[in-house]
């Protein structure tokens, strides 16, 4: 899919990931539309690449089926959906303070994976109704987990089984929608200079990039905006997790 002229809507577009494939998608000629609770630098984003921003809580079906209405109706058709929304923070199971909250717990889930399925469902449902490229594709859905789904740190028992979930749901989406043309995949970025970095035990970012096999240096989020165009114009990836991390495997803490 040619992302020339084609509508995309980026979740968490505000910063980090999500602000970075916010511009690599408007200077590949997209119209984007972001997605975000941070009305300011959402806002800001929005102008600095002449998109469109709506103020967007993904755990509220209200908001999410109002805004990608909103995102159909001013645009015509969504072809694409980059979901980078997403928290996480460092709690032991069992801390100084007693068991881990229950209530962080939940609201790490339901911002990471109710709110990645929530987007992903009512945008599946505008984009069943495209008109066919030549390829037969409708649209493409990039979720993103994390290499914490599958090593995930001590400290990180909520992240992980949030972005495990993520990861788990790529496939079965994937075969599900095929009938409808709608590519599924999702990508697992590994240490990236982000605002999400402060999940990691408390260490220095140098000492967090050497852990990094090659290229040793924290990832930029240009290379993860990167590879999620790339999905989006290769046609053949699909139902897959992509890791980007450098080859790097996280240690227990």
């Amino acid at each position: 899919m040619d992302l020339k002229n084609h509508h995309v809507i980026v979740t968490g577009a505000a910063s980090g990931l999500g602000a970075a494939t916010a511009h690599a998608f408007s200077a590949a000629g997209a119209r984007v539309t972001l997605f975000d609770r941070d009305e300011r630098q959402g806002a800001a984003v929005a102008r600095d690449i002449d998109g469109a921003f709506v103020s967007v809580d993904v755990t509220s079906e209200p908001d999410v089926e109002r805004a990608v209405a909103a995102a159909q109706q001013q645009s015509g058709s969504i072809h694409a959906l980059v979901q980078c929304a997403g928290i996480g923070w460092a709690r032991k199971i069992l801390g100084k303070r007693g068991p881990h909250s229950l209530e962080e717990f939940e609201q790490v889930l339901r911002i990471n994976l109710l709110g990645t399925f929530n987007v992903a469902r009512w945008t599946a449902h505008a984009m069943r109704d495209n008109p066919a490229e030549p390829s037969g594709e409708r649209g493409v859905i990039i979720n993103t987990t994390s290499i914490a789904a599958y090593e995930g740190q001590i400290g990180q028992v909520a992240y992980a089984a949030s972005k495990g979930g993520v990861a788990s749901m790529t496939l079965p989406l994937a075969r599900e929608l095929a009938q409808y043309g709608i590519r599924v995949a999702a990508i697992a970025p590994g240490i990236f200079a982000t605002p999400m970095l402060g999940i990691l035990p408390e260490t220095t970012s140098d000492a967090k990039a050497a852990q990094i096999p090659f290229p040793r240096r924290l990832g930029h989020p240009e290379e993860y905006a990167a590879l999620a165009r790339h999905i989006v114009e290769n046609a053949m990836i699909n139902g897959a997790v992509i890791r980007l991390d450098g080859a790097v495997r996280l240690g227990p803490q």
